[in-house]
């Protein structure tokens, strides 16, 4: 366990958001149609928004090669 904790770096907001959002659009790598692409993203927003506001550091380890889905980009409106 020591070598995979020596692997951890702290997960940026993008990271967190690009996850939640995947989490609540698939289920496994099945699609689930009952969660509108829109709403999930406004609601990661808020979750993340949310985790930064309430001092969360959340650790991840680097991808696994091939494994990782394609890191989505997130459109700031600022």
């Amino acid at each position: 366990m020591t070598d995979t904790a020596d692997n951890l770096k702290p997960a940026t907001p993008d990271d967190l958001a690009d996850a939640l959002a995947f989490a609540l659009r698939f289920h496994g790598r099945k699609r689930i149609h009952n969660a509108d692409e829109i709403m999930a993203r406004i609601v990661v927003e808020r979750l993340v928004d949310h985790l930064l506001r309430s001092r969360f550091v959340l650790m991840k380890l680097p991808p696994i090669n091939g494994s990782a889905p394609a890191p989505v980009k997130r459109h700031e409106d600022s």
